[in-house]
């Protein structure tokens, strides 16, 4: 919903939630606790947070923050288990995205981090331009390595989402870094956040699933993605074209998928 301009209203907002929390997925990215300047569209997470029903529910809510006072407000929800953070390890990407560089970037998370372990909550770090990017930054497989160890072995992080932001990332690499990561941390729980086109988002998950990753992100329809993308058919993973793919392939989701097939409807009418 973020790169959307006209506000959608809270109350459709909220419909559209609970009817996706009923479909059974593991975590629902329910909003942000960023500045509402710079992302107007989710600034009554709060609100829609007051009138989410979790009755019956087993998905787990996760907000994005972007920095301390952010975290803060987040852990004062009851309802929120996740905080997301996105580290970028692209000097570029990353001052464009949170107004600091990495090393800034690095000394937040680990306040981040804190302030989540102390309220109860986990923190889910996004590698954001994980798998290359646009600027010429230096990147490589060390470069990822590196930083998923960091924040491992140094903050504790426990849910780490390789995440390909501009859809550059190649099947190749995804394969490559998921066969690693995976059996090298077995205490961590790796995802895959694929920013794809309509032509190749199933050779993108069909590596990362064939290397061990169990964690996918997405959205239906394929909604959103990254404004720097600069191609509008780069978008989030289309989720409900993946549990099919999972489906017809013999690896039964156990979400409600008549529910799920009234989501995607009710995506008409939530994102315009």
């Amino acid at each position: 919903m973020q790169g959307i301009h006209p506000f959608i209203p809270t109350d459709i907002k909220v419909e559209y939630l609970n009817a996706l929390l009923r479909v059974g997925f593991d975590t629902v990215d329910i909003g942000s606790f960023v500045s509402p300047k710079a992302i107007p569209q989710l600034a009554d997470t709060a609100e829609v947070l007051k009138r989410i029903d979790l009755r019956g529910v087993r998905s787990r809510l996760l907000v994005i923050v972007a920095n301390e006072r952010g975290a803060e407000e987040a852990v004062r929800q009851e309802q929120v288990t996740y905080l997301g953070y996105p580290f970028s390890i692209s000097e570029t990407f990353q001052q464009r995205n949170t107004n600091t560089g990495i090393e800034g970037s690095w000394a937040r998370t680990a306040r981040i981090a804190d302030t989540a372990r102390k309220a109860g909550k986990e923190l889910v770090v996004y590698i954001s331009m994980g798998f290359g990017n646009p600027y010429g930054d230096p990147w490589s497989p060390e470069i990822v390595l590196h930083w998923t160890e960091r924040l491992v072995r140094e903050l504790g992080v426990r849910i780490l989402a390789l995440s390909d932001t501009v859809g550059v990332a190649r099947p190749e690499d995804i394969g490559a870094l998921f066969s690693h990561l995976i059996p090298a941390m077995p205490e961590v729980e790796f995802g895959a956040h694929l920013h794809a086109r309509p032509d190749n988002w199933r050779i993108k998950t069909d590596a990362a699933w064939n290397a061990g990753c169990r964690r996918f992100d997405g959205a239906l329809k394929g909604f959103g993605g990254c404004p720097m993308a600069e191609d509008d058919l780069v978008g989030n993973l289309a989720m409900e074209r993946f549990v099919q793919h999972l489906e017809a392939s013999g690896h039964p989701t156990g979400l409600d998928l008549e529910q799920l097939a009234e989501c995607v409807r009710l995506a008409g009418r939530v994102f315009p």
